[in-house]
């Protein structure tokens, strides 16, 4: 099977997940006999498709308490962001679970139809463990998925507890008038960064409440500033909430989170939620037999052809749907060649430097109130830092220390970030990070000050010429060859040059190619844009090194995780002009192409990640290869993308309507709904 499988999810199967407990409070009398009353009940062997399974199928019996736990951890959050009433929300909620019985029924009755699993396999199943409630459950499960689903309770559970906790620290520092104001700005983060790996369970992970020591909880990482008594605090608040919502009884014992009733609730969910997604995935298959070769060129060639006919016809068409590029939003073609994009890392100057910048007096007179001249013997001091700090004194320390990565020859450089998610395998806890090449080392000093419990950091600040040492530097230690020219050949020529512009047709203009400081390209070979996002390519390596030299010193924090970049047109843009200009000769360039130019905000490097150029009269970049689309070791090539697309457009329709379809059939004949003994709760608003 192609890559790890991550099916179309069947609406039913959204986790009950654990949520906070602030602002509910649904106890209003004596719950135990009112919240043990039946208020649904569901058999899908009521309807005689599936009689058959009468001695397999137990009816299933939906508890007000059910209902209650449902609202207290997402029906509560979903009735304020909706602004839904009481009476619409215990209605969706009571519809949902109605509607999730019925999809763990009838993945049973799917399943034992199939190849794979045997009425005699299932009741042996049950009668060997008869004091489990989810052994039938549990007999169509895989034991990764029984671990998975056991593990993945448990991170609900401390997901909640952490949240509960920093509310505790977070009052405890204003009780005591501590609060702190941050001492740099927070650095926007690359995308994807602690994506949890849906495979990923640890077997020795447990819920941290206090009572047991963080040691005896692999892979649970505290929050900021926790101690045992913060943590045993939220716990008690936890159990407080469950306490007075009716979900705690005064016979269980708190000291064990895993004996709770309410944990048995979660737990029984995430079991019947590996179910109902495990019939996702089969309905994913049985959609995805369609997509073969035939099928997926003549996609591939409808959306090309339609896309060459329209852009010829208005560019402008093109232009706008250049801005909504991505996995699933392709160009396969342009109306001419030259269109791109490109990273733009930009190098400000200081607040001083802009000041000064914006008081300078016409260079010779010039009536258009340009000052390029005097501009230049500025541009020679701006100074830029590395913009990461936070990344190290944020609310979460991403760093850590390392002998590797690039240190431009200075040792004491050697931290590093998400280690976590850098060169990690498909069992890790966190999905690998695309884009990032994480070799750069904080381009600074960073030392521990144990007695001030914090880090003390001071960055080097680097002119325009020692960033480009730091870039070609960077880029040869990732194994990529780069050369590079500065345009004036000697660099010192360029603050000296005195006339910035150029006449034609008796016309004087600023002739903006006399801005361009430096001109380089990274050796791409030959440049296969099918392989722009496949992480060990060539291609994906240069963009990934120059978006982490971005992450490190840009200050044009829009540009940060754009999907390739700024979009650059063949025509007059909105940019300012010597940007303009710098960025579209980048473009001409290609892929790979590095133009470092100025404007009235600093220094402004830029790196052309893609750009479409002609070959034999046409302008292709893409060609589709199902060969490709299925192959794992090309994962994220353009075939495989494009097929993902396609495939998950498909399924999402196929899935959606498999799922109505069985709603529609087996809801009303195999359900029954007892409204009235839940109708109190209608009025809670009141």
């Amino acid at each position: 099977m192609k890559r790890t499988k991550k099916a179309v999810a069947v609406a039913i199967a959204a986790t009950m997940c654990c949520g906070l407990f602030a602002g509910c409070d649904l106890v209003t009398k004596d719950t135990q006999k009112d919240f043990a009353q039946v208020i649904a009940k569901v058999n899908i062997t009521d309807n005689e498709d599936f009689s058959k399974y009468k001695s397999v199928i137990q009816t299933s019996e939906i508890l007000k308490r059910d209902m209650v736990a449902a609202y207290i951890s997402s029906g509560y959050s979903l009735q304020n962001t909706y602004g839904w009433t009481y009476e619409d929300t215990f209605k969706f909620i009571g519809e949902q679970l109605v509607n999730r019985q019925l999809f763990v029924q009838y993945a049973i009755t799917y399943y034992l139809d199939s190849e794979d699993y045997t009425l005699e396999g299932y009741n042996q199943a049950v009668a060997a463990n008869p004091d489990d409630e989810l052994a039938g459950i549990k007999y169509f499960l895989s034991e990764d998925e029984e671990k998975r689903a056991l593990y993945n309770t448990r991170v609900l559970f401390n997901n909640t507890l952490d949240s509960q906790e920093k509310q505790v620290i977070e009052e405890r520092k204003l009780n005591k008038e501590e609060e702190e104001t941050s001492e740099v700005t927070v650095r926007t983060l690359p995308t994807g960064v602690n994506t949890k790996n849906d495979e990923y369970y640890n077997e020795d992970y447990r819920i941290y409440t206090g009572y047991n020591t963080v040691s005896e909880c692999h892979g649970y990482e505290t929050v900021e500033g926790s101690t045992s008594t913060t943590r045993n605090e939220a716990y008690r608040d936890f159990l407080s909430g469950l306490r007075s919502n009716g979900l705690l009884t005064k016979a269980e014992d708190v000291s064990n989170v895993e004996a709770l009733g309410y944990f048995e609730i979660e737990l029984r969910s995430a079991y019947e939620n590996m179910l109902v997604t495990k019939l996702g995935e089969a309905f994913e298959s049985e959609a995805e037999e369609k997509l073969d070769a035939d099928y997926m060129n003549r996609y591939y060639n409808d959306v090309y052809n339609q896309q060459k006919v329209s852009f010829a016809k208005d560019k402008s068409s093109f232009e706008s749907a250049m801005d909504n590029l991505s996995d699933s939003n392709f160009l396969l073609t342009a109306p001419s060649a030259d269109y791109g994009y490109v990273i733009n890392i930009l190098l400000p100057f200081s607040s001083a430097q802009s000041a000064v910048v914006s008081a300078l007096s016409p260079d010779q007179n010039d009536p258009k109130g340009n000052s390029f001249i005097q501009r230049a013997q500025i541009l020679k001091n701006i100074q830029a830092t590395d913009q990461r700090a936070s990344w190290f004194l944020g609310e979460e320390d991403y760093s850590y220390e390392t002998e590797e990565g690039y240190t431009g020859g200075n040792v004491t450089r050697n931290r590093l970030f998400f280690e976590d998610c850098i060169g990690v395998d498909d069992k890790a806890e966190y999905q690998a990070l695309k884009n990032y090449y994480g070799q750069y080392t904080y381009n600074g000093a960073v030392v521990f000050d144990e007695a001030k419990d914090k880090y003390v950091y001071s960055p080097n600040r680097i002119g325009i010429d020692e960033f480009i040492t730091e870039m070609n530097g960077y880029l040869q230690h990732s194994g990529l060859t780069v050369s590079g020219n500065y345009a004036f050949g000697n660099k010192d020529d360029y603050y000296a040059q005195s006339d910035y512009y150029k006449t034609e047709d008796g016309v004087r203009t600023v002739d903006y190619s006399k801005f361009v400081y430096y001109e380089g390209k990274v050796d791409l070979g030959a440049f296969d844009a099918n392989n722009l996002f496949v992480q060990s390519s060539t291609e994906n390596k240069a963009m990934s090194v120059i978006k982490e030299l971005s992450f490190a010193y840009n200050t044009d924090t829009a540009g940060l995780n754009g999907y390739l970049g700024y979009k650059v047109i063949v025509d007059k843009t909105d940019f300012v002009s010597e940007f303009e200009y710098a960025a579209q000769l980048a473009c001409k360039g290609g892929a790979g192409t590095i133009v470092i130019a100025p404007s009235q905000y600093g220094w402004h490097v830029i790196y052309c990640t893609f750009s479409f150029q002609e070959e034999n009269g046409e302008i292709k970049p893409f060609d589709y290869n199902h060969a490709d689309a299925l192959d794992e070791a090309k994962e994220g090539c353009f075939s495989d993308l494009f097929y993902e697309a396609v495939k998950t457009s498909v399924v999402q329709n196929y899935s959606n309507n498999r799922q109505q379809e069985i709603i529609n059939q087996y809801n009303e004949s195999s359900s029954e709904i007892f409204e009235n003994r839940y109708k109190d709760l209608y009025q809670l608003g009141t």
